[in-house]
């Protein structure tokens, strides 16, 4: 369990770094774009030797293409995220989103019950959220980033539990290629539209040769991790990142609102622990 625990917390810091490449970049489209072509040509020898040694049936496959779609729409959706809001302010959201929605849906729909560190654990969330969100009244505009943030939290959800499923046929590295050839697929209308690629590399390569590795690398440690632990022990600890991506937008963007931000930003982070040790009823 150390071990896990240890991958995960990793995890956590790798993804918020690489959340912090993409908000500096230029063209978000473009810098996930060619993150995708990096870390497709990093990771595929170890893919070749994978796909050698395992033979995936025809059912490991459809659910290899199904996640590729949502991933895929999940990077488009972080790609516009983060041309509309800060990263101290829409990661807390995209982090806390998926720990609230789960619980919530399970007490509705499938008679589940929550304790009452569970109910404070959603409290929490929810009051980390609204604060962070920093909507004003009658200003649809202040509306888009935390819409959207709470949009791309409730994909990542969605593809955790998919990927889950997946890695019953597939190894990690493959699923993680996969992925990442979905992502790519779906940025590169938007990239190639855009006109913008080669500036993108000329100014940004270093980040992008970095974000190409930490970005697949965050995930595969979360996949290696999923493999000695249950995920529903090791999720909560992941969200540990998001206080390491307030404070890196605050201290390395210098992103407004830095106390309230992280205050928020540890009040998601603490639901989200106490929804995943002792929500359970």
């Amino acid at each position: 369990m150390t071990v896990a625990i240890t991958l995960v917390l990793l995890s956590g810091f790798t993804h918020a770094t690489w959340n912090l490449f993409t908000k500096k970049s230029l063209d978000k489209n473009v810098f996930l774009w060619w993150c995708q072509w990096f870390a497709i040509v990093v990771f595929l020898p170890w893919v070749v030797m994978d796909l050698q040694r395992t033979d995936i049936p025809d059912i490991g496959y459809a659910w290899l293409a199904a996640t590729m779609v949502l991933h895929g729409v999940y990077v488009l959706m972080l790609a516009k995220v983060y041309t509309l809001g800060d990263l101290s302010q829409v990661y807390p959201i995209m982090r806390g989103t998926s720990p609230l929605v789960v619980p919530i849906l399970g007490v509705l729909l499938l008679n589940e019950s929550l304790t009452a560190f569970g109910w404070l654990g959603v409290l929490c969330i929810l009051a980390g959220i609204l604060s962070i969100s920093e909507i004003k009244r009658g200003c649809s505009a202040s509306l888009k980033a935390p819409l959207f943030a709470v949009a791309v939290g409730l994909c990542t959800s969605s593809y955790i539990v998919l990927d889950k499923v997946t890695l019953a046929y597939v190894t990690p590295a493959v699923l993680n290629i996969a992925t990442n050839v979905g992502n790519l697929l779906a940025l590169t209308y938007a990239a190639v539209s855009s006109g913008a690629i080669r500036r993108e590399w000329t100014v940004n390569w270093k980040t992008i040769l970095l974000g190409g590795v930490l970005a697949p690398g965050s995930y595969l440690l979360f996949l290696f991790a999923m493999e000695l632990a249950p995920v529903a022990q090791l999720a909560p600890m992941r969200e540990i990142g998001t206080v390491f991506g307030t404070l890196l937008g605050i201290f390395l963007l210098r992103e407004q609102q830095g106390k309230k931000r992280v205050v928020s930003s540890m009040l998601v982070t603490a639901g989200v622990v106490l929804l995943g040790m002792y929500g359970a009823g």
